[in-house]
């Protein structure tokens, strides 16, 4: 019998980055509602995003012996630049999404990050990115535009908002750099745990200042059940669970791939906003669509197998990404 031919299919790092990018699809919807219900600010809902998200994780994590690694070399540093960025990018996105809307919002961010992240890349290795790269990247840039002129009626491009969306995609393409290697400390939901929590300490001040925080006088009666279960699902999946994934994945996946990939969140949002709130995009933000979902299929590192079935090791020396380097296994890196 002759022997099978030698199969692909997607690495579990590639699907965690995936997952981590649905989750963050949602989490537009949810952060929406909760404004709608409570008539929050968002500084506020990107604060109580961010404690709630990394609290309770890291309240888990504590119960089970994961908190481990917090005083490794390097790792005090990496926490708090990770919870500073993450900060930066949760305030400008919601801060973009109450001038601009969800979907431009949504869309400048995340499409700016790999834009970003390949000129970091090509910078630090002294050579442009590669053709598949650049195509996907093209692919990528010109659904987004697309994304942007076909939503349909009630689209705000703002000025001031697209500039916030645009700090929050720098901010993300920076905590992508910076999680992208292998180094002693937290394992990576040890890491979204403790930088989440810092991240969102850093902005409550801000968010008492502006008012409309929980129980604070002058809030709206609207804090109820409801809107907590909100809260408490704007802090587990798109926040907890989907950057647990995402910086799982990252040990996997280059930074640019994983900043395209990515993009599966304004994509997610455009199908929960269809399905649950009958939005529905135009032929136009359709197509838009397409070209995100193709830019994800030429990206797909397939993890290549022998015969027997297992993982084909990777050449060396042959990615034009920065590629995720250190000895150690991802659960001490990050």
């Amino acid at each position: 019998m002759p022997p099978t031919a030698p199969g692909s299919r997607p690495s579990p790092d590639f699907l965690l980055v995936c997952l981590g990018a649905v989750l963050w699809g949602t989490g537009g919807l949810a952060g929406s509602a909760l404004r709608e219900a409570t008539a929050a600010p968002m500084l506020v809902v990107a604060a109580l995003r961010l404690l709630v998200g990394g609290g309770l994780l890291l309240v888990v994590l504590a119960l089970v012996g994961r908190v481990r690694g917090l005083r490794a070399p390097g790792a005090p540093g990496r926490v708090a630049v990770t919870g500073l960025l993450a900060a930066v990018y949760q305030s400008a996105y919601f801060g973009a999404v109450q001038l601009t809307g969800v979907a431009v919002a949504t869309v400048v961010a995340l499409g700016s990050a790999p834009v970003a992240v390949a000129v970091a890349t090509a910078l630090v290795r002294r050579r442009v990115p590669g053709l598949r790269t650049v195509g996907a990247l093209a692919l990528a840039t010109g659904g987004l535009v697309l994304l942007v002129l076909g939503p349909g009626e009630g689209a705000v491009v703002a000025p001031g908002g697209v500039l916030l969306a645009l700090v929050a995609g720098s901010a993300f393409a920076a905590m992508t750099l910076v999680n992208r290697r292998r180094r002693p400390g937290p394992d990576p939901l040890g890491l979204t745990a403790v930088a989440f929590t810092v991240g969102g300490l850093l902005l409550a001040p801000f968010a008492v200042l502006v008012g409309g925080w929980p129980g604070e006088a002058g809030a709206t009666d609207g804090w109820d059940a409801s809107a907590w279960l909100l809260v408490i699902y704007l802090g587990i999946g798109p926040t907890a669970l989907a950057y647990a994934a995402y910086f799982r994945g990252l040990h996997g996946v280059p930074p640019t791939t994983a900043t395209v990939l990515a993009l599966l969140e304004p994509l997610t949002a455009a199908v929960g906003a269809a399905v649950l709130l009958g939005e529905r995009p135009g032929p136009v933000a359709l197509v838009g669509g397409l070209a995100l979902v193709a830019a994800v299929l030429v990206l797909r590192p397939a993890s290549p197998t022998m015969e027997d079935g297992r993982r084909r090791p990777r050449a060396l020396g042959r990615s034009d990404e920065l590629p995720p380097i250190g000895p150690l296994p991802p659960g001490a890196g990050s």
